[in-house]
């Protein structure tokens, strides 16, 4: 079929012929494709942990929070204040103390949605000596023929290492779409990140171009047809990038020759309102973690009535569900090497920001006069008493 209304007049009519045999084809075209970054979790740590300040500061706000909770201990019958599992905590390896080891376990896992912690033994039978976390990007999955993890593989620089799963506690948020491999909020805060990262690039290149919209220079030669000779083009090209670029040369006067005339073009910062985008897109990246923007510093936000009320919600909604989530996970694993059932929580008690709750709490509980004394004691998380 012949699209006649694309042409100007008639083939005989046409006043020349195109060389190339793909030149009536049309192409039909928006504007341009968005470009994102890639979704892996190298890339997402390199643009949204190294190269974003929000994100930097989600991971880092709720990986030393979590790691700097207390956590005890207990079984069915006791707390304990000394055992084997409470001493392996406190010094896991020569290298890393308690909240060292913790905060690399947190920080892997909000970064990839997995962490991976290594069981060191001395031998066959007994707990670990020491552990350590594995970096999530270096560790695939073995799966065997029943479909569960078998084996885990690291990899480094193209040499490999097997563990048997026995000897890997391997912790992974919800992923709806993969049974091996945990969802990371770093993959949902991608898409704000590259914006808040496009508007950071773009108001970097505003400085480096003083601060001003694109323009043109026109040219007005004397023979009225406004084409410059090409070593006018590119001796006027170098003066601009060597004497008016940059921020050193913001508001420097523009000296132009005779023939050339200053067209400004395109929007203004302003009107483009990318501080506004800039802002909604940290909001977004902290929504992503679970991190009232309040405890970022990102102005606008009016959820919580006061920074008090922002840091409770902060424990209370992000940094106690993982805690305890990460703490039952690793006490399980570490209770099968000794046949043990033990279970590691976070201490309430010591957490400053839940004191008030807490206190309301014990005072409520304290006034069920029709409670007794173990009922109470279950009610606030507490083992039976040892003398019964």
């Amino acid at each position: 079929m012949v699209f006649d209304f694309l042409r100007r007049g008639s083939a005989e009519a046409a006043p020349e012929a195109k060389a190339s045999a793909a030149g009536p084809v049309v192409a039909w075209q928006t504007g341009g494709r968005v470009a994102w970054s890639p979704r892996d979790a190298v890339s997402l740590t390199r643009t949204g942990f190294s190269g974003n300040p929000v994100g930097f500061r989600s991971v880092k706000l709720i990986a030393e929070a979590a790691a700097a909770l207390p956590l005890v201990l207990q079984d069915q019958a006791q707390r304990y204040d000394t055992h084997p599992i409470l001493s392996l905590m406190r010094r896991p390896n020569a290298a890393q103390g308690r909240a060292e080891l913790m905060e690399a376990l947190f920080g892997q896992l909000l970064l990839s949605g997995n962490a991976y912690v290594e069981a060191v033994q001395a031998d066959e039978e007994g707990l670990p000596v020491e552990l350590h976390v594995l970096r999530s990007d270096r560790m695939s999955v073995v799966l065997g023929a029943d479909g569960w993890p078998k084996a885990y593989d690291y990899a480094v620089g193209g040499k490999k290492h097997r563990f048997v799963a026995e000897n890997i506690c391997h912790i992974k948020s919800f992923h709806p779409q993969d049974d091996h491999y945990g969802f990371s909020p770093m993959q949902a805060a991608a898409m704000a990140i590259d914006v808040h990262n496009s508007a950071s690039r773009w108001s970097k290149s505003l400085l480096d171009n003083a601060a001003r919209p694109s323009g043109a220079l026109v040219w007005k030669g004397g023979d009225g047809h406004g084409v410059m000779a090409e070593d006018q083009f590119r001796r006027l090209s170098d003066e601009i990038e060597q004497n008016y670029r940059g921020a050193r040369n913001a508001g420097r006067p523009m000296v132009l020759e005779g023939g050339l005339d200053w067209k400004p073009m395109g929007f203004s910062p302003s009107d483009m309102e990318f501080q506004k985008t800039k802002e909604a897109a940290a909001r977004e990246i902290a929504l992503a973690f679970g991190v009232p923007p309040m405890l970022l510093g990102i102005q606008g936000d009016a959820t919580y009535s006061n920074y008090q009320e922002a840091n409770r919600a902060f424990y209370r909604l992000t940094v106690l569900p993982l805690v305890t989530r990460v703490a039952a996970a690793v006490s399980e694993w570490l209770a099968g090497f000794s046949c043990e059932e033990l279970v590691l929580k976070p201490d309430l008690d010591q957490v400053p920001a839940l004191s008030a709750e807490r206190d309301a709490q014990w005072a409520r509980v304290n006034g069920a006069e029709f409670l007794s004394d173990a009922e109470k004691r279950a009610l606030l998380g507490l083992p039976e008493r040892a003398d019964g």
